[in-house]
């Protein structure tokens, strides 16, 4: 039923297409012309204006022929977490890599091309199904801005899966963190460094204070923090006077979120009086957590579906986030779907060829289980 060479001329032409965030309408329009080339129909939004990019969320829908059945999305995003201009598509014991000059970008293509292919083979078979929409976003990687912008309120859907994680094929996402985002402005004074270093307040120093007092990494079964980014300084005959950290926290509970964020800001208040200076603290709540119940439809079709194909249907948590967290927030129950993505976001990054038509067997599966499932 699955075409694999079809799958695999698709996932390759989506790949070799540089997509990075904000960047991403030459894969848009790609897709967007294979879409109405099935036959679908097919709409962007203006995504791209709200958010500042040059590209929109892409929808496009298959019109169902079973009358009742529910309305579910397929989702997955055109961008990849960095470019993959010049990409050297490699394979070697049916495993797709990357030459190792440039990350993959199966993340989230091999969540792409299986949903298409999953469409594509349904149109052929005639399979009882209802209204299915594919859903393909912009900007995810940089803060799932595209889904933000989608008015997924305009869609009236039912239910659905966004295919974004790693193996197994046959598991499914039903539980995430929350996740906090936190900048920190340490100001100092500068000074000459040779002439009178003693005038000067040096933010790095600060900075180094507040950092030695926060515990960075795993804090907890299902909470973590870190500091990611730090970028500041003039000059070296200079005594630094700024410093900019970027951090992040990580927790299923809203209660050890909120505990860790504060700690984090604490420590960095603290070292500040204790240099006679100031921080300036940028604070937002990135996403929300959800946890969809087992018994709920989204979840039994998933399982029922997995297992159909004589997969697991395993339901698991993960500390990280997808427009499965925009979505459940706007209100359409949705869990993540496994691919056969692995390493991303490294130039390691890999994907199979059972595995990306295993993951298009799923999602096929998915969309008929739906029209079956009361």
């Amino acid at each position: 039923m699955i075409n694999e060479t079809r799958l695999l001329d698709l996932f390759k032409k989506l790949i070799l297409i540089d997509a990075p965030a904000l960047q991403e309408a030459p894969c848009v329009a790609f897709t967007r012309r294979h879409l109405e080339g099935m036959g679908l129909e097919v709409r962007e939004d203006d995504a791209g204006s709200k958010i500042g990019g040059n590209a929109n969320n892409l929808i496009a829908t298959l019109k169902g022929n079973k009358p009742g059945a529910p309305r579910i999305f397929l989702s997955a995003h055109f961008d990849t977490v960095e470019p993959t201009a010049g990409l050297v598509i490699e394979e070697r014991d049916g495993v797709l890599y990357s030459d190792g000059t440039t990350i993959l970008g199966a993340d989230d293509k091999a969540g792409m091309a299986p949903a298409i292919e999953a469409v594509q083979c349904l149109m052929e078979t005639g399979a009882e199904h209802g209204d299915v929409v594919l859903l393909f976003s912009c900007a995810e990687e940089i803060g799932l801005k595209g889904a933000e912008a989608l008015a997924l309120e305009d869609l009236d859907l039912d239910f659905g899966y966004v295919l974004d994680t790693g193996p197994p094929v046959g598991s499914f996402v039903t539980r995430t963190a929350n996740h906090d985002k936190i900048d920190f402005v340490v100001h100092g004074k500068p000074a000459h460094a040779g002439k009178d270093p003693e005038n000067g307040i040096n933010a790095i120093s600060v900075a180094a204070d507040a950092v030695s007092k926060i515990k960075v990494g795993r804090i907890g079964v299902e909470t973590t923090n870190n500091l990611g980014i730090i970028e500041g300084g003039t000059a070296v005959n200079v005594v630094c006077p700024s410093v900019k950290i970027r951090g992040e926290a990580r927790s299923t509970s809203l209660d050890e979120l909120d505990r860790v964020v504060e700690e984090m800001k604490e420590a960095f208040r603290v070292a500040a009086r204790d240099w006679g200076t100031t921080v300036d603290i940028d604070h937002e709540r990135h996403y929300v957590a959800y946890d969809i119940a087992h018994d709920s439809q989204v979840v039994r079709v998933a399982q029922a579906a997995a297992r159909n194909l004589g997969y697991s249907g395993d339901l698991r948590t993960t500390l990280g986030g997808s427009d499965a967290n925009v979505y459940n927030q706007k209100g359409v129950p949705t869990i993540v779907v496994a691919t056969g993505m692995e390493k991303i976001h490294t130039h390691e990054e890999r994907v199979s060829r059972a595995d990306l038509v295993a993951t298009a067997r799923l999602a096929y599966e998915l969309i008929v289980e739906a029209a079956r499932t009361d």
